[in-house]
């Protein structure tokens, strides 16, 4: 079962209740907090039990992320090169229109965490989605990026990433699953890019950008003019954009012996339509095909933990670039 249906919180759980119990596996696109972690506090157990393979997050949030440290994990594995420890996602460069559902899903969360303490807690939680929370490291802080910071070791600048929200706590989901595989050290994050003289001007503009457009929905007079700039439900960017839009990701990784790697991955296409349309596809073939995964396990899972290298080899059919570099 693959399904696009949002905002998921609202009519997602009865889909996800009746693919758990009939042992079905199921894929969708969702980048909501609050709903991932309903799925696995009520349904991860049915699911385990009956065989079914949960994956949320099958599209340009959070394939990239997952699939892109996983394949740094196992490289680093093959070169006995240590547990990763300092990786960070930067997204270097993208083309791509605007989605009416996912301005739904964020504005039911926004309101979701206004309503209640709790949900508020989910949200700002770095593990939000581990499976054991009291196990996780404690790390110190791993708050995503909401300002604009210099990375000289990189050479460029900083800004926050939309994203990294829902990804970084997707990817530290799929390291717990995997016995804390990447490492108990392992520290992530997400970022925009921006290099040349003009980049902390960029980066301080995508900055306050992404605060105004949350301070905008999560209060209801400006909500209520942004509702009629923004797209409806069911809307999104034109065919030409979807044709002409991609995306272009680095993931840069410090392992424990001190080695550095370098994950690459970039697809053509719209990265919300047109590429993650491949990846969703992709996956559902991978979960109807691919019996076990790579984990053996059932339950919620992500799409590292329920297809890894198998839909890494696919998306590289499918002219998807993933790919790892040893730098030092």
């Amino acid at each position: 079962m693959a399904t696009t249906v949002g905002p998921y919180r609202t009519s997602g759980p009865a889909l996800v209740e009746a693919c758990a119990a009939a042992g079905t596996d199921y894929a969708d696109l969702t980048g909501e907090i609050l709903f991932m972690r309903e799925c696995i506090d009520r349904f991860d157990g049915m699911a385990v039990e009956r065989g079914a393979r949960i994956v949320h997050s099958c599209g340009f949030d959070s394939i990239p992320s997952d699939l892109g440290v996983l394949s740094l994990h196992q490289a680093a594995a093959e070169d006995e090169a240590g547990d990763l420890e300092d990786v960070v996602l930067v997204l270097t460069a993208v083309k791509g229109g605007l989605s009416g559902g996912t301005f739904a899903s964020l504005e039911g969360e926004l309101d979701d965490v206004r309503a209640s303490a709790e949900s508020r807690r989910i949200v700002d939680d770095p593990y939000a989605l581990s499976p054991d929370r009291a196990s996780e490291p404690d790390l110190g802080n791993e708050a995503d990026l909401r300002g604009v910071e210099r990375n000289d070791e990189l050479g460029i600048w900083l800004g926050p990433f939309v994203m990294a929200s829902i990804n970084t706590r997707a990817v530290r989901r799929s390291n717990a699953l995997q016995g804390w595989a990447y490492g108990r050290r392992f520290r992530y994050r997400e970022v925009m890019g921006f290099a040349g003289p003009l980049g902390p001007v960029k980066a301080a503009g995508v900055s306050g950008a992404a605060w105004a457009l949350q301070a905008g929905l999560a209060h209801s007079a400006p909500r209520k003019l942004l509702d009629r700039l923004l797209p409806d439900p069911g809307e999104g960017p034109s065919e030409r954009l979807r044709q002409t839009g991609f995306f272009r990701i680095e993931i840069h990784a410090r392992t424990s012996t001190g080695a550095r790697y370098v994950c690459r991955i970039g697809a053509q296409g719209d990265p919300g339509y047109a590429a993650t349309a491949v990846m969703l596809g992709e996956s559902a073939l991978c979960l109807a095909l691919d019996p076990d995964g790579p984990i053996g396990r059932a339950g919620v899972l992500t799409p590292a933990t329920a297809m890894g290298a198998v839909l890494a080899e696919r998306l590289r059919a499918a002219d998807f670039t993933l790919e790892v570099e040893r730098r030092g």
